[in-house]
């Protein structure tokens, strides 16, 4: 099972491993990437959710910059903002988000309209698009599971930045959908009894939690 600290008493920058990429917060998220590739099933989509028990844990930003370590070794990457309650990604890449995944799952954009490419070479982003009010509905419906089946044809990985699991439902829906689940813990915030209930509900789930990461900010 992937475990990992990360560790920084840098002043905190989101993407790291982009603009600092010879430090060793980026170093720990390229031995990240390399557990995940050994875990890897070549026989499925390698699709990964990142979430965490309750929000402010840092999960946007794990996700945003182990998708660029992963997008730094030539992998075709698409990461993909699934918290159409509290959206993150658009601003840590400083992309558009007035079409993005709540649009295609409602049918009324398509994928060429709602992917944009990052700075990042490899690097695209599936940005959470306009808000919605039922979201657990619409990322458990059909259309999510074909989308996913679609996009997995298309790109080597793909990253889902999931809600937290004890604040919202539909990222329970999302995660049997995924090759594997990383879990997110912040070293003095997350409670052991959280983590614990997360990891309950994610087996009732029948998702696939292949790791921890522990952030220690």
């Amino acid at each position: 099972m992937l475990s990992k600290m990360l560790k920084s008493k840098a002043k905190k920058i989101q993407l790291v491993t982009y603009f600092h990429a010879d430090s060793h917060i980026s170093d720990q998220f390229r031995e990240i990437r390399e557990n995940i590739r050994f875990l890897r099933d070549k026989n499925k989509n390698a699709i990964f959710l990142i979430t965490s028990p309750e929000n402010g844990e840092g999960k946007s930003t794990t996700a945003a910059n182990l998708a660029v370590s992963m997008a730094q070794q030539k992998e075709k990457v698409l990461l993909i903002d699934a918290n159409l309650r509290a959206p993150s990604l658009h601003t840590i890449f400083k992309v558009p988000n007035q079409s993005g995944l709540s649009n295609l799952l409602k049918g009324i954009s398509n994928i060429d309209e709602s992917i944009y490419p990052t700075d990042v070479h490899h690097l695209d982003i599936l940005t959470s698009g306009p808000e919605v009010f039922n979201p657990t509905e619409i990322l458990g419906g059909q259309m999510m599971t074909d989308l996913l089946k679609e996009l997995g044809s298309m790109y080597d990985v793909i990253l889902i930045d999931a809600p937290s699991v004890l604040k919202t439902t539909e990222t329970r829906v999302l995660a049997n959908q995924c090759q594997g689940v990383i879990l997110l813990l912040q070293k003095g915030k997350t409670e052991m009894d959280k983590a614990v209930k997360t990891k309950r509900l994610l087996d009732l789930a029948h998702a696939n939690l292949i790791g921890v990461i522990l952030n220690d900010k």
